[in-house]
């Protein structure tokens, strides 16, 4: 059987995988510090938080290529913008294959930042589209190195994938780097998808980050499965800056998929507005855990924490081998350089603070 050349050629499990898997297999008891998943992390739900779910609207289907006009009203007012550019999605990786789909053509360019999601080369490839990389620097903070994204821009550039804070860095992009980020769209003729899955989850005061962007194409993605806690609902949201044309052809690649379901966009006002008790325990947890970790590098959002190493690949066999202790290499983000391991501040409490304790 032959298959796509738009998926990987080698599907082999990493060395650390396999390691975990063969400790599973012996009954090893494993000190998991990579738990991302609200649901598996011992988040407490409010009674009745789904109950919405069970509105009688949803046994009506209105197949409405953005989605529910009641639904993108509530996006709408949640983020203070116009209903008709709220466009709804079952998760934001399906948002970023409609916008690849919109703007590229097979073997276009985006450029994404390094490091940053793990997911992007993936999705970027369904769609037969090249990631090509942009640096960020630390320097007692995360910053955009635009003198990378000066040299990956080419003539088969067509966005700029931004991820505001940055996920696992968990920095804010600043003002004056949104006007430059603005800038350079404008210059080139490219769009800039803005990622702000975590902004909800600011540690500390968030630094001035508006992204002010009025001459750019410019998409914002977020959804339920950060916002609230519940990646199961499968409901996104992207906004769109963009001319009535580009609507038009993001409406005709919407109502191919009609992927939204009813039920939870019937739900999302009351899951929106239920979402304040489940945020609180997340950042209460982030910051007590991110407290253990001193010497992690500085983080100003989102729920991981980096910490650097001499040499991440012996680190994270050796934390699992001999002390049962999961963590992720620098490497499943695409740093640039080795020497980093990063780990989830959604870990619950005792699990986090014994294998802190025992990586020392």
């Amino acid at each position: 059987m032959k298959f796509s050349s738009r998926l990987p050629h080698e599907l082999r499990p990493n060395a650390l995988s396999e390691l975990l898997a063969r400790k599973r297999r012996e009954g090893a008891t494993i000190l998991d510090l990579t738990e991302s998943n609200p649901t598996q992390a011992g988040i407490a739900y409010p009674p009745g938080f789904l109950a919405a779910l069970a509105d009688e609207r949803a046994l009506r289907y209105e197949p409405e290529p953005f989605g529910l006009a009641s639904a993108r009203e509530t996006v709408a007012r949640e983020f203070d913008v116009p209903a008709e550019r709220v466009i709804l999605t079952a998760s934001t990786s399906e948002a970023y294959s409609w916008l690849f789909k919109l703007l590229c053509d097979p073997g276009c360019e985006v450029l994404v930042p390094r490091p940053s999601y793990p997911l992007f080369e993936y999705l970027a490839a369904l769609e037969s589209v090249v990631v090509r990389h942009y640096g960020l620097f630390y320097d007692h903070g995360w910053f955009i190195d635009f003198h990378t994204i000066e040299r990956a821009i080419g003539e088969r550039t067509r966005a700029i994938v931004v991820v505001n804070p940055n996920n696992p860095t968990g920095h804010f992009i600043r003002r004056h780097e949104a006007e430059e980020l603005a800038a350079l769209c404008a210059r080139h003729g490219l769009a800039l998808i803005s990622d702000e899955v975590f902004g909800d989850y600011a540690l500390h005061p968030a630094p001035d980050s508006v992204m002010s962007l009025r001459d750019v194409a410019h998409f914002t993605l977020n959804g339920l499965s950060k916002s609230v806690g519940l990646p199961q609902m499968k409901l996104a949201w992207m906004i769109a800056n963009c001319p009535p044309e580009v609507l038009a052809r993001l409406e005709m690649i919407a109502d191919t998929y009609l992927s939204a379901g009813t039920p939870v966009q019937c739900a999302v006002a009351s899951l929106l507005g239920l979402r304040g008790a489940v945020q609180s325990q997340i950042l209460d947890r982030a910051r007590a855990n991110l407290a253990l970790v001193p010497r992690a590098l500085g983080v100003e959002a989102g729920w991981y924490a980096i910490l650097p190493v001499p040499d991440e690949e012996e680190t994270t066999e050796r934390l699992l081998g001999e002390h049962n202790v999961l963590v992720q290499p620098g490497y499943f983000y695409d740093f640039e350089r080795s020497g980093y391991i990063v780990v989830s501040l959604l870990t619950p409490p005792a699990i986090f603070r014994e294998g802190i304790a025992r990586i020392g």
